[in-house]
């Protein structure tokens, strides 16, 4: 049985866009980046190297995956892949693309300036589009 809880921080910050065969695909509600939350649906997990190796080596699969799909179907000049963990313990992987003329560029995107929260509109366009590269990517549909 799988006991996960999303954390109340990323459920606060994103929005759920779909899942994948481990990890539950977010958006983060900040319209300056095209900017993913990869969440692995297992309770309790605050490391990496708490998954199982078989569900490490998917993880990596996934967000690589999903940012060749974001980069593809966005644009964009460069692909971030981190797990922080330093204000959410829970184990989540940003995937971000970057622009250079993108409002952190080429810092980091966090403590950077001041988030823009999705209009609805945008929203629904952000997450319309997630869900197709992640059908053309994973072939979910």
């Amino acid at each position: 049985m799988n006991d996960f809880i999303l954390h109340p921080r990323l459920a606060a910050d994103t929005y759920q866009v779909t899942d994948l065969a481990l990890c539950q695909v977010r958006l983060m509600n900040d319209a300056r980046f095209p900017w993913a939350i990869l969440v692995p649906r297992r309770p309790a997990i605050r490391e990496v190297h708490e998954l199982e190796e078989s569900e490490q080596a998917r993880l990596w699969r996934e967000a690589t995956m999903l940012g060749r799909g974001m980069q593809a179907s966005l644009g964009g000049d460069k692909l971030n892949l981190a797990t922080l963990g330093n204000q959410v313990a829970q184990l989540h992987v940003h995937v971000i693309l970057r622009f250079q003329d993108d409002d952190a560029w080429p810092g980091p995107v966090w403590g950077m300036g001041t988030p823009r929260p999705y209009t609805q509109a945008a929203l629904d366009e952000m997450h319309h589009r997630l869900l197709a590269l992640v059908d053309a990517t994973f072939g979910t549909g």
